[in-house]
C-alpha cells in the first residue's frame, strides 16, 4: 500500500464539474492499493496517517511538528489513485501489474476510509475508478511517501 500524504489548508475533488468531497486543514492522501495489500497493511497505514506528527504547536517557536491531525482535529480527503504503482522503468507506458485488481482494489480501499472515520474525524472521498479534478492547498509544502507492503 502507498499513500501520498499531504498536509493541507484545503482540498477538493470533484467528478463531471461537481464537488464530491471537500476539506479544510488537514490531510490529502492519495491511496494506492497493491494486489498483495491485506487488512494488515491498512491498519498500518491508518495508524501513521492518524497519528504522524505533521503540524506545529500553535506554541511552539522551533517549527518542529508536534501534532497530528487527530490532535488539531483536522479533516481528511482521501482519493483512490491506483497510478501509484505505475512501473515507468521500461518502454514508453507504464505498467500497473502491481496494482490490485479493482474490485479487490475498492473493498480495501472502502475499509481503509471506515477506519480513518473510527477517528471521529471529518473523512471526505473522491468517487473510486472515476476521473477525478483533486485541488490541493499544499500547506508547507508537506507531501510525504508512506509505504507498507506485505
Amino acid at each position: 500500500m502507498r499513500v501520498i500524504i499531504q498536509r493541507v489548508t484545503a482540498s477538493q475533488v470533484e467528478v463531471q464539474g461537481q464537488i464530491i468531497g471537500k476539506i479544510s486543514q488537514g490531510l490529502n492522501l492519495l491511496v494506492g492499493i497493491a494486489e498483495t495489500d491485506t487488512e494488515a497493511e491498512l491498519d498500518w497505514m491508518t495508524r501513521k496517517c492518524l497519528e504522524l506528527r505533521l503540524f506545529p504547536d500553535q506554541n511552539n517557536q522551533t517549527g518542529r511538528w508536534e501534532k497530528s491531525v487527530q490532535d488539531i482535529g483536522g479533516e481528511l480527503l482521501v482519493i483512490s489513485q491506483f497510478t501509484l504503482y505505475g512501473d515507468c522503468r521500461k518502454g514508453r507506458r507504464p505498467s500497473f501489474d502491481r496494482s490490485a485488481a479493482p474490485e479487490a482494489a475498492k473493498k480495501l480501499y472502502e475499509k481503509f476510509v471506515e477506519k480513518l472515520r473510527l477517528s471521529g474525524l471529518k473523512v471526505e472521498t473522491g468517487e473510486f475508478g472515476a476521473m477525478m479534478e483533486v485541488s490541493i492547498q499544499n500547506d508547507g509544502p508537506v507531501t510525504l511517501i508512506l509505504e507498507r507492503e506485505s
